[in-house]
C-alpha cells in the first residue's frame, strides 16, 4: 500500500517579536532580532541576563479570565497559536470525526514558568522549607504534566483522536511535527495539529544555564547577544515561543480546496549515545539524520534549497553542526544557503524547532531565505554560506530543516513544495 502523503495547510506561530505568522515573517525577512535584557524578573544576579521575550496579552489574544488561569504560560501559547494554525486552514473542525482528528504538541521543560512562580508563592519567596499548598493556584498538578498542553490544544479543536506530547529536548518541536506525520501515513489519524510550545524564561531556567556556561554573557548589547556561526559567538540566548501546524492527508486538502504551504517528505532522528551536552565534532549522528530524512524523501543531496540550521551560537553547536552539513550533503554543503533564525528570535528550546518549520514553509512560499542575524565576522571553521545580515531572494523547492537537542538528539526534516497541490 503507497504510504499517504501529509501536507502543511495552516500555519500559526507566536514568538518574540511579534504574535501571529505575518509579524514572525516580517521579522526574519527584516533581519530583526527581538532580543533584550530580560524583564520578567531582575536579571541582575545572573551571569546571562538578555533573552528573546514575547509581548504576549492573553486576554487581549483570546484567552477568557479562566482559561489563563487553569493555563501555565506555555500552554496559553499554545492555544492561542492552534487556533491561528486552524483559522488559517479552512478547516472546519468541528464537522469532521473526532477520533480522525490528533494533537501532538512537543515541549522541552513543561510548565517551568508557572510552577516557578507557584513555588516562589507557597515558599514564600523560598523562605519556608515546608511549603503551605493553600496558597498554590487550584489547577497545580496541570503545571506537573505536560501532556495538559495536548489536552487543552484538543480541546481548542475537539480532537477526539491519538492526542500527545513529544519531550525530546531542543528537538521537541521537530519530533512533534515528524510524530504527527507518521500518525497520518499509517492512517491512525487524517488531520493532526502538531507544533510545540516552550515558556522557559525564569529565574531556575536561567540559573541552570548559567551553570554550564551554555548562554551569552554579552549583556551590555541584547539586540546582538545571539551570533551563530560568528567567531566572536560566545553562547546562546534564551526564547520562548510556539508554533502550530495544521497537517493533512494531501488528497483531503486537494478535494476541499486548501492552501498547501509544504509537503513534509522526509523525517529522521538520532542520538549520539555520547554525553548529554557534548557533541561529537564529526557531526555523524546528525549527517546520519539528514541522510535518512532525504532518503525517505527520494532526494539526493544537491535537491535542496536551503538549510534551516540549528544554529545555537555556541561553539560546540556550530562546529558540529557545519561538519554534519558537509558530511551529507558533500559538496553541495558549500553551495546551498544556510541560516539560523536564533539570531533573531533567540532559542525557545523545545518549540524552536517548529518554529524553524514555519521559518521554512514560509520561506518557500516568500521564495526568500531569511538571514543569520548580527554574523559579521567570519569562523574559519564555519566556512559555509551561512546567509549573513540580510534575507537573500532565492527560489526555495525543497528545504532541509534540523536540530539539535541535549542528550545527544539529532533530527532532521525535508519539507518540500507539493507541485500542483501548491
Amino acid at each position: 500500500m503507497t504510504a499517504r502523503r501529509v501536507v502543511v495547510t495552516g500555519v500559526g506561530v507566536t514568538a518574540p517579536g511579534g504574535v501571529g505568522a505575518k509579524d514572525f515573517w516580517s521579522l526574519l525577512s527584516e533581519g530583526r532580532t527581538a532580543t533584550r535584557r530580560i524583564s520578567f524578573f531582575d536579571p541582575s544576579p545572573f551571569r546571562s541576563q538578555v533573552a528573546a521575550e514575547i509581548d504576549f496579552d492573553a486576554e487581549l489574544l483570546g484567552l477568557g479570565p479562566q482559561e489563563i488561569r487553569r493555563m501555565d504560560r506555555a500552554a496559553q501559547l499554545a492555544v492561542v497559536t492552534a487556533r491561528e494554525a486552524a483559522a488559517d486552514s479552512g478547516l472546519e473542525f468541528a464537522g469532521l470525526p473526532p477520533h480522525r482528528v490528533g494533537v501532538t504538541v512537543g515541549s522541552a521543560v513543561g510548565a517551568t514558568t508557572g510552577l516557578d512562580q507557584e513555588y516562589r508563592t507557597v515558599s514564600d519567596g523560598g523562605r519556608l522549607e515546608l511549603v503551605d499548598h493553600e496558597y498554590a493556584v487550584p489547577h497545580l498538578y496541570n503545571y506537573f504534566v505536560p501532556s495538559s498542553f495536548a489536552a487543552e490544544v484538543a480541546w481548542t479543536v475537539g480532537a477526539g483522536g491519538p492526542v500527545s506530547v513529544v519531550s525530546t529536548g531542543c528537538t521537541s518541536g521537530l519530533d512533534a511535527v515528524g510524530h504527527a506525520t507518521e500518525l497520518i501515513r499509517e492512517g491512525s489519524a487524517d488531520v493532526v495539529l502538531a507544533g510545540a510550545t516552550d515558556a522557559p524564561i525564569s529565574p531556575i531556567t536561567v540559573a541552570c544555564f548559567d551553570a554550564i556556561k551554555a548562554t551569552t554573557p554579552r549583556n551590555d548589547d541584547p539586540e546582538h547577544a545571539s551570533r551563530p556561526f560568528d567567531g566572536t559567538r560566545n553562547g546562546f540566548v534564551l526564547g520562548e515561543g510556539s508554533a502550530m501546524f495544521v497537517l493533512e492527508e494531501l488528497e483531503s486538502a486537494r478535494r476541499r480546496g486548501a492552501q498547501v504551504y509544504a509537503e513534509v517528505a522526509g523525517f529522521a532522528s538520532r542520538c549520539n549515545a555520547y554525553h548529554m551536552t557534548g557533541l561529537r565534532p564529526d557531526g555523524r549522528e546528525m549527517a546520519e539524520a539528514i541522510r535518512v530524512a532525504l532518503g525517505e524523501a527520494r532526494l539526493a543531496p544537491d535537491a535542496v534549497d536551503y538549510v534551516n540550521a540549528h544554529g545555537s551560537g555556541t561553539r560546540q553547536n556550530d562546529r558540529h553542526e557545519t561538519a554534519a552539513f558537509k558530511l551529507s550533503l558533500g559538496e553541495h554543503a558549500h553551495r546551498v544557503p544556510i541560516s539560523s533564525v536564533k539570531s533573531m528570535v533567540g532559542h525557545s528550546l523545545g518549540a524552536i524547532g517548529s518554529i524553524e518549520v514555519a521559518a521554512s514553509v514560509l520561506a518557500m512560499r516568500e521564495n526568500v531565505v531569511p538571514p543569520t542575524a548580527n554574523l559579521h565576522i567570519a569562523d574559519p571553521e564555519c566556512d559555509l554560506d551561512y546567509v549573513p545580515v540580510t534575507a537573500r531572494e532565492h527560489r526555495t523547492d525543497t528545504v532541509l530543516s534540523v536540530g539539535s537537542g541535549f542528550g545527544g538528539f539529532q533530527s532532521a526534516i525535508v519539507l518540500t513544495r507539493p507541485g500542483a497541490a501548491a
